[in-house]
């Protein structure tokens, strides 16, 4: 039997947090149209939120104090205020979202539209929809590049990437930090349409997860209908310093197709951007792919289904969900080897640590509730307590309020 801590219990023997410190994270329950909020300072539920019909993906704003649900079935994005965790408007998208991704700016998400072909661009000031793309059939996932000029696209009907640019916008002079509460004007365009198509790849079944390196010279996307990843190059930008060396460097380009093992469905990044790490689902392994030369370094057996995978700041561990055992792997990087497994719930799937790396979240998808994992102690990782959450958790963000001086 597992010793877990009640339901409230602080965290003791954790680093201490500043007076006014709050954390919480942000659960989308599908079959239960809601998202659970927990409070990660104190390790209880905070409250519940009723957002659209079947939420899955969820994303945290790097700028101010907003999160995003992604509501499936009803074809809307709900905004939570994190400062009061309540609901503060809904944008309407189109047919069949899944996921959302935001600029590291805070002024504009992505948006795939599965049911619809398309890609929305949210204006996250005006709280609104200000363009709609077409896209591959059944488009999954909508990445921004970190310097905000290209979005990748995975198509997964029609196996394809789709690779856009997003146009260049001017910052609001004095944007209001974490104050959500009165929209901010909204970013002024300084060229062109907000996504304009480059081109697009086909050869990629079941197209699913991107990871794009730090310097956004590079996206990798899982081919989930088969066994391989494909790596693309994505344009620089003229006149920078990859441009003055390659003048081909302004064209994206078909780097190569990469065998790893059967269904890979997830990438983890390592921060440094080195190294992508894919998770294997229909072979029980992670492969480990060389970003600078392309190539994978090697295919290892991991845990049962392995379906979401995510590494430390350092970049010294990999924490992989096991779907299909109850369990994570922990995977250390630096010695090539698996170090131990830690028990959850049922199925575990989406993973996110806390601000401090000191717990690790696993939403088990088929006992509806938060797995909390102590990353460091004695006696090394451990479960430390659960939380419930609703019906089919299958997405987490977390995002820290920090009180002002």
């Amino acid at each position: 039997m597992l010793a877990l801590l009640p339901l409230g219990c602080r965290r003791s023997s954790f680093p201490d947090v500043p007076p006014g410190y709050r954390e919480f994270a942000y659960v989308t329950n599908g079959n239960s149209n809601t998202v659970s909020v927990l409070d990660l300072v104190n390790l209880r539920p905070d409250r519940t939120l009723r957002v659209g019909d079947n939420p899955t993906g969820i994303a945290a704003n790097p700028r101010r104090n907003e999160v995003y649900a992604v509501n499936t079935n009803s074809g809307t994005i709900t905004v939570i205020d994190a400062a009061t965790n309540t609901i503060a408007a809904t944008i309407g998208v189109h047919r069949q979202p899944y996921f959302i991704s935001v600029d590291p700016a805070g002024e504009r998400a992505y948006v795939a539209n599965s049911g619809s072909n398309s890609v929305s661009v949210i204006d996250l000031n005006r709280r609104r929809e200000i363009a709609v793309v077409g896209a591959g059939e059944e488009p999954g996932l909508a990445r921004i590049s970190p310097d905000m000029r290209s979005v990748v696209v995975s198509n997964r009907k029609s196996g394809s990437v789709s690779i856009y640019s997003a146009a260049a916008y001017a910052q609001p002079q004095a944007p209001q930090q974490d104050s959500p509460e009165t929209p901010q004007p909204g970013p002024q365009e300084t060229s062109g349409p907000p996504l304009k198509l480059r081109v697009a790849y086909p050869g990629c079944p079941g197209a699913t997860d991107i990871a794009i390196l730090p310097d956004s010279s590079k996206a990798f996307i899982a081919c989930s209908g088969g066994h391989q990843v494909m790596a693309i190059s994505l344009a620089a930008a003229p006149g920078s310093w990859p441009a003055r060396q390659d003048p081909a460097a302004t064209s994206d380009h078909l780097l190569t197709l990469l065998d790893v093992g059967k269904t890979p469905v997830h990438l983890a990044l390592k921060p440094d951007g080195g190294e992508v790490f894919v998770s294997n689902f229909g072979s029980d392994s992670i492969s480990e792919i060389d970003t600078w030369n392309n190539q994978v370094l090697g295919t290892y057996m991991i845990g049962n289904k392995p379906v979401h995978g995510i590494i430390t700041r350092d970049g010294s561990t990999l924490w992989v969900a096991d779907f299909g055992s109850d369990l994570i792997s922990v995977y250390s990087i630096e010695d090539g080897q698996l170090v131990t497994t830690v028990h959850t719930g049922s199925s575990p799937d989406a993973l996110a640590f806390s601000a401090d790396e000191h717990l690790l979240l696993a939403a088990d998808a088929r006992s509806g509730d938060i797995a909390v994992i102590r990353t460091q102690g004695k006696q090394g990782a451990a479960l430390f307590t659960i939380l419930p959450a609703g019906s089919s958790p299958n997405a987490i963000a977390v995002k820290a309020i920090h009180a002002a001086p």
